[in-house]
């Protein structure tokens, strides 16, 4: 915040952030399907995602208190962080003081395909809650460049109050319209974007979808120039109908 506010104890305002991040590949047989989920699921192991995390709490101004993590068989990880806002942490070490910040960051990830098509999905679930001055928004841009975004659904809400020295109470600490406010202009020209607000109970919903499919970076293990027009065609027009039932929520087609 630019301007501090000047309040009556603790900030003990919550900031949720709920992120979830597609992406979508072809894999012409089930056997290259299972490939791609062993490939995805090494590059995001529990291990990377810890990574990723732990660079993104230090980019919102926090400190790590403690780490979980774990790897799945037969796909999938998970990572959770519990964390304080800087000026919470005790000199002396006094973890239960610590605690009081009441914030934590967890990670999943979802590879899976399609049992009648050839198309599989990465789906990684990002849940941030902070209590206090730290508001996650700062690190949007970090995550979607951290994995391979096709779409993203983002979901920021700001719960309970607090007050200033007068007694007054305080319902929200930063000025927001939208979420995409927070992401990069070079980011959001690259995806159509749509809000669902809800000003009155500091709800904001932000989902996007990539605008341009160029076909080769979604083919595991196919040379796109190799494949007949037609063929190609039919690729773009299988992963466009997945990408569109993801980002719309429903079955379209």
């Amino acid at each position: 915040m630019e301007n501090k506010l000047k309040l009556y104890g603790f900030n003990n305002l919550t900031k949720s952030l709920s992120f979830n991040i597609y992406d979508v590949c072809y894999a012409k047989t089930q056997r290259e399907q299972h490939k791609y989920i062993e490939y995805i699921d090494e590059q995001y192991n529990s291990e990377r995602i810890t990574d990723i995390m732990t660079h993104l709490t230090e980019m919102i101004g926090a400190q790590v208190l403690s780490v979980s993590k774990q790897d799945y068989d037969p796909q999938g990880a998970s990572a959770t962080f519990l964390i304080a806002d800087d000026t919470m942490i005790p000199a002396g070490g006094n973890e239960i003081a610590a605690h009081l910040d009441k914030s934590h960051v967890t990670v999943h990830t979802y590879p899976e395909f399609h049992p009648h098509n050839s198309i599989a999905t990465f789906r990684v679930d990002i849940d941030v809650a902070t209590c206090g001055k730290i508001t996650p928004l700062t690190a949007l841009d970090y995550l979607i460049g951290s994995f391979e975004s096709d779409i993203i659904t983002m979901d920021y809400r700001v719960r309970g109050f607090t007050r200033n020295i007068d007694g007054e109470k305080i319902f929200i600490d930063h000025n927001i319209t939208s979420i995409q406010d927070y992401i990069d202009e070079e980011t959001l020209q690259r995806y159509d974007a749509l809000d669902i607000n809800v000003y009155q109970a500091n709800i904001f919903h932000t989902k996007m979808l990539i605008k341009d499919l160029y076909l080769q970076n979604y083919l595991f293990n196919i040379d796109a120039d190799e494949l007949p027009p037609r063929t190609r065609l039919e690729i773009s027009d299988a992963l466009r109908r997945e990408m569109i039932e993801i980002f719309s929520g429903r079955n379209v087609y």
